[in-house]
Order: structure tokens, then sequence, then C-alpha cells
């Protein structure tokens, strides 16, 4: 008994809980190297962005910078430019993300089947995701231009027409960009979905073949239950990114013709860095923040309302 009251006496000194403290201080040790960078080059500028947004900073070095409380946000309001800019982003989001889905589904089916040369078809289909937006954009520039344009010199070989003016045309320019932002980030939600697919066992298929289930059925009794948690996630991802687009649409069309691309990124831009208002570009950054705030809430919602029905 003596021995027994001797084990369960503590320690001098010691703490149940300092064991697990100390734990603590070697984790948090080894996450700072990837904490600090994140502090300094996303926390820290989200912060001073929203801390502008209730100034009046603007450009030049006399130029002096007062605390106006919402008074931009007040602006913003009532400024229609900026809430059509919005209005073309989420036709822009919507346009590009809904068909690179589909078309990322349809290529992720056809890529994960045994087919000859696979590997090549994959190496292929991520091209796209290699080459930075810049490359991106001015080749699809050449491929739009209305001269000499692989488009155009198409239509007119197959005696469809002259062509036309695809990016300094009011209505063919938004549609047209679509198309680009559509192949751009195709790459990218094919590997998700494939990677998707590859998780599902092939056992499954087999079971609903030999029950007599047709390929659709066994998508959507078998495939898709598995691949929906890809789905909606790289679906949430792809929506926010295609909202905060900037490069692709600045270096096809500057946001011409006539504000007809100008996204709400590139509005903010152009506040900024051609008119000098950074205080009140900040404000459209920050309105912009909310709503990729609001759409990450809603998918982190519906993620654990699913898990809970699971």
């Amino acid at each position: 008994m003596t021995e027994v009251a001797e084990a369960r006496t503590p320690v001098a000194g010691s703490h149940p809980g300092a064991g697990l403290r100390t734990s603590d201080r070697g984790a948090w040790f080894l996450v700072l190297p990837a904490l600090i960078p994140i502090l300094l080059l996303s926390v820290g500028p989200l912060l001073y962005g929203v801390l502008l947004a209730f100034t009046d900073a603007q450009s030049g070095r006399t130029a002096t910078t007062r605390w106006i409380g919402a008074l931009n946000f007040r602006d913003l309001l009532h400024d229609t430019l900026f809430w059509e800019s919005f209005r073309i982003g989420l036709v822009w989001a919507a346009g590009v993300t809904v068909p690179q889905f589909l078309l990322a589904l349809g290529l992720a089916l056809l890529l994960n089947q045994d087919l000859r040369l696979r590997g090549l078809a994959r190496a292929l289909a991520i091209v796209p995701w290699a080459m930075p937006e810049v490359v991106v954009g001015i080749m699809w520039r050449l491929v739009y231009n209305p001269d000499a344009g692989v488009l155009n010199e198409t239509l007119r070989d197959l005696g469809l027409g002259d062509g036309r003016t695809w990016l300094s045309g009011l209505a063919t320019a938004l549609p047209a960009v679509i198309v680009v932002g559509v192949w751009a980030g195709l790459p990218q939600t094919t590997v998700a979905l494939l990677a998707g697919l590859q998780n599902v066992p092939r056992e499954l298929h087999e079971a609903a073949a030999v029950d007599g289930a047709g390929a659709w059925r066994r998508f959507r009794t078998v495939t898709w239950p598995a691949l929906r948690p890809v789905a909606l996630a790289i679906t949430a991802l792809n929506l926010i990114w295609n909202l905060n687009s900037f490069g692709l649409v600045y270096v096809l069309t500057g946001g011409g013709p006539g504000g007809k691309t100008r996204l709400p990124m590139l509005f903010a831009y152009e506040e900024a860095f051609r008119y000098g208002q950074f205080g009140y570009a900040a404000a459209m950054g920050c309105v912009l923040v909310a709503v990729v705030s609001v759409l990450l809430a809603v998918f982190l919602a519906g993620r654990l309302r699913g898990g809970e029905d699971a």
C-alpha cells in the first residue's frame, strides 16, 4: 500500500498540465515558420486594407490622410458603376465555374478509363495550368485577333462570314473572355475530380454492373455520392477564385470595351492606381472580402450539415 501511495503522490513542483503545455509549445514552435509569412503577407495587408477603407487615402507624398469613417462605404452604395462591375463579376464567375465543372467532370471520367496513352493524355490535360495568366491572355488575344486570328481565319475558310471583333465588340467581349477563363481553369478542376474518382472502389461498380445497373445508374448511385464532397469543394473554390479574377481579364481586354468586362477587382485597381483613390479602392476590396466570406460560410455550413446527416 505504501508503494501505491508513493506512486500516486505527485512530485513536488509538478502539474498535471505541465507535459501538455510543453507539447503545445513544441507544436507552436514547429508551426511558426509557416505562420509568420501568412501573418506578414496575408493577415497584415488585409487588416491594413480594412483600416485604409475608413480613410481618404490618396496617391502622392504630399497628400494628407484623414479618418472619414464609413463615408467610402456610403459612397459605394450609390456608385452605379461599381455595382455594374459587381454584376459583371457575378456573371463572369458563374459563367466560368459552371461550364468548367461540367467539362472537367466529363474529361475526368474519360481520363479515369483504361485508355491507351492515358498518361500522355493526363499530362496534356494540365498544360494550361502550367501557363502563367499573362501568357494565356496574350495567346488568346492572338487567337481572337480580328485580322489574322486563328478563329476568324477558320470562320472565313468555312464560309461563315468575315469574322468578328471578339474582344472589342460590346456583345462578344464578355462571352469571349469567359471561354478563355473556362479553358484556363479546366485542368485544376479536372485533376481534383480525377483524384476523387480514383478513390471510388472499383468493386462497387462491378457489383452494380452485376446487378444490371447501366452506366448512368452506376454514376448516379455509386460515383456521384463518393465524388460529391470533392465536387462541392472545388466548385466553391473556383467560384471564389473566379470572383477575384484580375490578371487574365486585364491582359485580354483591360476591362473594355465600355466597361463590359470590368470585373470588381479591375474596378478597384483602376480607382487605386489610375485615379489614386486608395481609400475608396480599399472599401471596394472590403466589400469583396465580405462577399467571399459569406460564400465560404455557406460552403462550410453545407459541409458541416452534410457531415451530421452522414
